[in-house]
């Protein structure tokens, strides 16, 4: 008898903590989709419409303040609170769907360490513009590319968000 409420017990925790994950790992990519897609319908699509320096400061400063650690919570957190998730739910109802959630978001990493960070990188490195010109280019360099490879991020980690949401359900009617 001991040894089953042992059992039940284990279960009940394992199942906290497989479900704490899973709705970390929800939360998370629903933020990180929220802030890929406000970029992609309102942050960019104003900066667009600005002057070239007035451009490139703005996405200077941005990407400088974005590094800090409630971003990095969501955007790190992501991708741990998935992996984990799947590691939790191996044999579950969902798991299928937490994998996708996860492979989506891996998506949105490889864009954004590949493509994304690199442009900012650049952008950062040509420094303040000191000429009208030097705005010009340093934007040309950047804007198109890096604008359109955050909608893809947008619609992977908001496809993402949505696999994720797919497994509580999954879950919940279990």
């Amino acid at each position: 008898m001991d040894h089953l409420i042992r059992r039940g017990l284990t279960e009940v925790m394992t199942t906290g903590w497989a479900t704490a994950t899973l709705v970390a790992a929800t939360i998370t990519n629903g933020l990180m989709a929220g802030l890929f897609a406000a970029y992609s319908y309102a942050v960019m699509p104003g900066l667009g419409r600005a002057g070239d320096t007035t451009f490139v400061e703005a996405m200077q400063q941005t990407n400088a303040a974005i590094l800090n650690g409630w971003f990095g919570v969501c955007f790190g957190g992501s991708v741990v609170f998935a992996a984990a998730a799947v590691l939790l739910h191996l044999g579950r109802p969902g798991l299928p769907w937490i994998v996708a959630g996860l492979v989506l978001y891996v998506a949105v990493l490889v864009i954004t360490f590949r493509i994304n960070v690199p442009l900012n990188d650049g952008l950062a490195a040509a420094g303040p513009p000191a000429t009208p010109a030097a705005a010009t280019a340093a934007r040309a360099a950047f804007e198109d590319t890096w604008v359109r490879w955050n909608v893809v991020r947008a619609v992977c980690s908001t496809a993402a968000f949505g696999s994720l949401v797919g497994a509580l359900v999954v879950g919940r009617v279990s």
